[in-house]
C-alpha cells in the first residue's frame, strides 16, 4: 500500500493566531514541490492563501535540515533526492468567515485550503491529519478517525473537510438512518431541541426527495457571530455563519433553516452532481462553468421549498419570499446588461469582487438562478401536465452524472428537456443566455400572477401586496441611489435622475433645498415631492461643498407579490397543490 501524506496542525498559542502544521510527503521524486490552493471549493474567488503562510523550513527523513526555495505565490521547493520531506510552517489564521480559517482562545477552525500544502504527484494517496490543541478542547470533522488521526482518502476529501476544534459539547440527532451533528461556535443556541428537530425534518425531506443519504454522517457547524451571513457546503458537512441576534425573532430563525437546507441540498446538487470543468478540481487557477446559476441558483429555489415540505413553513410564506426574491430582480438594473451564463461564468471577478457598479453591471446568479429554476420547474409541470417537474430533473441528474463524471456545459438543458418531453431551447435562451425580462405567464399555471408596485419605504423587500387606501395613492418622486453610512451615496442606479444630474458615489449629503438631512430623511422627502420636481442637493464631494439641482423621477415599480388569480379553475388549484403540496385557498 503506498505511503500517506501525514500532518500534524498545532493550536497550543492560540493566542497567536498562528496554526502550527508540519506535513511530511513520502520518498518520491527529486525535487519536491509543495503548493497551496489559490480557492477553495464553492467559494468561486481566487483568495491567495499562500499569504498567511510564514516560517517555511524543511528536513530530510532523519531530521538532517534541507534547503527550501519559494518558486512562486503558492510553491515551495525542496530538492528532496528521493527522500521524504518535512514542511514545518506557521499559518496566519484571524479570519472567520466559512472559506478561510480562525484561531482565538476559543476555539480554532480550518478549511483545508488554508493549512494543508500538497503535491500534485501525491495528490492522490490518503492524506492523515493529527492535531495538537489545549487539553479541554475535542476535534470535530466529517473525517473518518483511525486512532488519533483524521483520515482522508485523497487532497480531494481532506480540501472539503474543515476542521472545528475547541470546548463544544455537539448536539445530535439522526435523520434517515444517519446520525448527524451539530456543532455551535459564539454563543448558546435558545432552543436547541428545536434547532435539531427542525434539521432533521429538512433533512428527512430531502433524503425522500433522493431515494436516500449519500454519506454515513454529516456534521453542521454554526458560527453565531455579531454580523455575517454564509454558508459554505462539503461532502458531508458544511459550515455556517449566522448572527445571533437572529434567532430571537420569526424571520431570523426561518432564515437560518433556509441556509441550512440551502447547503445540505449542495450534498447532491454540486458536490456530486457537478460541472465538468470543475472535475477534477485545478486549485492553481480560476475553473470556469456557465453551469453555477443551477448548481447555486437552483438551491436557492429548493433552499425554500423543502422548509415548506419540511412542515416548516407555509405554503403562503413561501409565496412571499419567492415575491422577495423577485424584487430584488427587479431592483437591479445589472438583469439587463448580465446574461445568467455570464454571471455563472465571471463569477471569479464580479460577484465576489463587488463594487458600486456593481448593481448596474451584474446579476447574481443566486438570485436570478432562483427565479429561473422556479419558473423551470412550473414549464416543466406544464408541459407534462403536472407528471414531472425540477424533481425529475435533479434525480435525472443524479442517476446520470452522481458518480462525479461531471455535467457538460450543455447536459442540464438537454435533460431537462427530456424531461419535459420536448425541446426547452427558446426557454433557456430566454431565461439563461439573454437579458430579456423574464418571462412570468408560467405562473398562471398554478393560478398565480406576478404583480408589480412602488416601494413604500427603504425596508420594503416586496412579497406583499400594497396596503388598502382610499383613491389612486399619489406618485411618488424618486433620486435613484443607495446610501451608506449616516447619508453619503453607495450607488448611483444606471438611468437614475441621479446619475443625469451629475450625483457621484461618495457624495456625502448635506442637505435638500438648503435643509441639513440623514438617509432616512432623503428617501422621505424625495418621495414627498413628485416626479418632475427639481431639489437642490448639497453634497461634500471630496472636501468640496457642492450643489447639483435634481429633476427628480418616478418612484419604480419594483416591488413583486404573487397574487391568486381571481377565479382559479380546478386544474390550476390542482396544479397549485401539486406544486406546493398545500390546497388552494381563496384570497381573503
Amino acid at each position: 500500500m503506498p505511503e500517506a501524506v501525514h500532518y500534524r496542525v498545532s493550536m497550543l498559542r492560540p493566542h497567536s493566531h498562528l496554526f502550527e502544521v508540519e506535513a511530511t510527503f513520502p520518498a518520491g521524486p527529486d525535487v519536491l514541490d509543495a503548493v497551496l490552493p489559490v480557492w477553495t471549493p464553492g467559494s468561486y474567488l481566487v483568495r491567495e492563501f499562500a499569504r498567511q503562510v510564514q516560517d517555511m523550513s524543511a528536513s530530510g527523513p532523519g531530521g538532517e535540515p534541507l534547503a527550501v526555495q519559494r518558486v512562486d505565490k503558492r510553491a515551495w521547493r525542496v530538492q528532496a533526492k528521493g527522500r521524504a520531506v518535512t514542511l514545518r510552517y506557521r499559518v496566519y489564521a484571524n479570519e472567520l468567515t466559512v472559506r478561510t480559517s480562525h484561531l482565538d482562545g476559543s476555539h480554532g477552525y480550518f478549511n483545508g485550503a488554508t493549512l494543508f500544502l500538497y503535491t500534485e504527484a501525491t495528490r492522490g494517496l490518503e492524506h492523515l491529519v493529527t492535531l495538537e490543541a489545549p487539553a479541554d478542547w475535542k476535534a470535530f470533522a466529517a473525517l473518518e478517525r483511525r486512532g488519533e488521526a483524521f483520515v482522508a482518502q485523497d487532497y480531494d476529501e481532506l480540501v472539503d473537510s474543515p476542521f472545528e476544534v475547541g470546548p463544544h459539547t455537539p448536539l445530535t440527532f439522526t435523520a434517515a438512518g444517519v446520525p448527524h451533528e451539530v456543532v455551535v461556535w459564539g454563543d448558546a443556541v435558545p432552543d436547541e431541541a428545536r434547532l435539531c428537530s427542525d434539521l432533521q425534518r429538512i433533512c428527512e425531506a430531502q433524503a425522500r426527495m433522493y431515494g436516500g443519504l449519500p454519506m454515513r454522517r454529516y456534521l453542521f457547524l454554526l458560527y453565531l457571530t455579531d454580523k455575517g451571513r454564509g454558508g459554505l457546503e462539503h461532502k458531508a458537512s458544511t459550515s455556517l455563519l449566522f448572527p445571533r441576534a437572529g434567532l430571537q425573532n420569526s424571520r431570523g430563525w426561518e432564515d437560518l433553516l433556509t441556509l441550512a437546507a440551502h447547503e445540505y441540498f449542495h450534498l447532491w446538487n454540486i458536490k456530486r452532481v457537478k460541472p465538468r470543468a470543475l472535475v477534477p478540481f485545478d486549485y492553481a487557477q480560476e475553473n470556469y462553468t456557465s453551469l453555477l446559476w443551477a448548481f447555486e441558483g437552483g438551491t436557492s429555489y429548493y433552499d425554500n421549498v423543502f422548509v415548506l415540505r419540511a412542515g416548516l413553513m407555509s405554503d403562503s410564506r413561501y409565496l412571499t419570499r419567492l415575491g422577495e426574491t423577485l424584487s430584488a430582480l427587479h431592483a437591479t438594473p445589472g438583469r439587463k446588461t448580465q446574461t445568467l451564463a455570464e454571471a455563472s461564468l465571471v463569477s471569479w471577478v464580479k460577484h465576489y469582487r463587488p463594487d458600486e457598479h456593481s448593481p448596474n453591471s451584474a446579476i447574481s446568479y443566486y438570485l436570478k438562478g432562483e427565479v429561473v429554476a422556479a419558473l423551470l420547474d412550473l414549464e416543466l409541470r406544464r408541459a407534462t401536465d403536472n407528471a414531472r417537474g425540477l424533481d425529475d430533473l435533479m434525480r435525472l441528474l443524479w442517476q446520470r452524472y452522481g458518480d462525479e463524471s461531471g455535467v457538460p456545459e450543455e447536459g442540464v438543458e438537454a435533460a431537462a428537456s427530456e424531461v419535459a418531453g420536448k425541446d426547452l431551447g427558446a426557454f433557456f435562451d430566454r431565461a439563461v443566455r439573454s437579458t430579456e425580462e423574464l418571462d412570468y405567464s408560467v405562473f398562471s399555471h398554478v393560478g398565480l400572477e406576478v404583480r408589480f408596485r412602488p416601494r413604500e419605504s427603504s425596508s420594503d423587500k416586496g412579497g406583499s401586496p400594497p396596503p388598502r387606501v382610499k383613491g389612486e395613492p399619489k406618485p411618488k418622486g424618486w433620486l435613484g441611489v443607495t446610501t451608506k453610512g449616516s447619508a453619503t451615496i453607495a450607488t448611483v442606479l444606471d438611468g437614475s435622475p441621479a446619475q443625469e444630474a451629475g450625483l457621484y458615489v461618495d457624495d456625502e449629503l448635506v442637505a435638500l433645498d438648503g435643509w441639513r438631512l440623514d438617509a432616512a430623511g432623503l428617501l422621505s422627502r424625495t418621495e414627498d415631492k413628485s416626479p418632475g420636481d427639481t431639489v437642490r442637493l448639497t453634497v461634500f464631494r471630496r472636501d468640496r461643498l457642492v450643489e447639483v439641482p435634481v429633476t427628480l423621477g418616478q418612484k419604480p415599480a419594483d416591488a413583486v407579490w404573487l397574487a391568486r388569480v381571481d377565479k382559479p379553475t380546478d386544474a390550476q388549484k390542482a396544479a397549485y397543490q401539486a406544486w406546493l403540496g398545500a390546497p388552494w385557498e381563496e384570497p381573503g
